[in-house]
């Protein structure tokens, strides 16, 4: 992740934060004792972030393995076809992302007399996701059983994408269920401020005082526990 990335996470975590120790204490006096809460929202939003980046890769590499698929079938030869892959990702990822980046270094390495063996371990080597080394295991096995590899590596490529495309899928129908989630999260900070807003006088007996800040408490304790429950039920691993 990118640090701006890193200082936006950390904006949005303070934010929260205050915003907890506004609704719950209207005081910023139990800050020190609630940096464990600051520090698992934080913890939450860098998994999250690192899952929509890895979804995010694996959908370009779904497309770069498909462009080298189409590349193998007209006719090249390992090495060209990455470098005919690497042209034909530009265009539609960008020459910042991160499989453009490495299908860049991978053409280096090939430009270095490197072979597309070495290059493809490079790879596998440097991004550690499954999906990559499945495929860079056909790719060694492929080389060595000394067949079709061609039509061994376009087996994989096709078995891979629908893998991909399949967990996508899947995603796609929890999205819903992980909005309502948010939704649901934001629903008592939004109670208490509206209460707080309207009838403020009601909840005054809640601050200021032992048996308030106890009650707020016990109340925060539940939330943050009713959240992580939450989270489990909608990470599902596919």
């Amino acid at each position: 992740m990118k640090k701006r990335e890193y200082a936006a996470g950390i904006l949005k975590s303070s934010v929260i934060f205050g915003l907890i120790l506004y609704l719950f204490y209207e005081s910023f006096l139990p800050a020190p004792f609630l940096i464990p809460v600051w520090l698992l929202y934080m913890k939450d939003w860098a998994e999250d972030k690192a899952l929509q980046k890895e979804q995010q890769f694996r959908s370009q590499f779904r497309d770069s393995i498909q462009a080298m698929s189409a590349a193998l079938k007209a006719g090249y030869s390992v090495e060209n076809a990455i470098r005919e892959t690497k042209k034909d990702i530009l265009p539609m990822h960008g020459k910042d992302t991160r499989i453009s980046k490495e299908y860049e270094r991978m053409t280096v390495r090939l430009n270095m007399n490197g072979t597309a063996a070495q290059a493809l371990e490079e790879f596998s080597e440097r991004v550690r996701q499954e999906d990559v080394e499945n495929f860079v295991n056909v790719f060694a096995a492929a080389k060595i059983s000394g067949g079709d590899s061609i039509s061994i590596i376009r087996n994989a490529v096709c078995t891979i994408s629908e893998k991909i495309e399949t967990e996508k899928e899947i995603e796609t129908l929890l999205a819903s269920k992980k909005m309502e989630f948010k939704i649901m999260c934001a629903v008592p900070f939004l109670i208490i401020l509206y209460m707080k807003m309207t009838f403020g006088e009601f909840l005054n007996v809640l601050y200021g005082n032992t048996a308030g800040v106890v009650t707020m408490s016990i109340c925060l304790a539940v939330y943050v526990g009713a959240y992580r429950f939450g989270r489990r039920l909608i990470h599902i691993d596919v």
